[in-house]
């Protein structure tokens, strides 16, 4: 068996963590109930794609949820 060594990547590098500030986490909280409830109506048929596309983009503008510069 052969045994390889993996010396480059994440491995050295070092990630800075921050604690949420209430704020924060209220920002995450009402993101994520305003994206439960817009899929909600998206699923009844009350909205389209396109809009939910466009609201979920006003969404990520207004509240400025943390992983928003990962999502889709």
């Amino acid at each position: 068996m052969q045994v390889t060594k993996i010396t480059v990547g994440f491995q050295n590098q070092t990630v800075e963590r921050k604690p949420f500030t209430d704020e924060e986490l209220q920002k995450e909280f009402d993101y994520y109930m305003a994206q439960k409830l817009l899929e909600n109506l998206w699923e009844a048929g009350l909205i389209t794609k396109e809009e939910l596309d466009k609201i979920t983009a006003k969404n990520r503008q207004s509240f400025s949820p943390y992983l928003t510069r990962i999502m889709p």
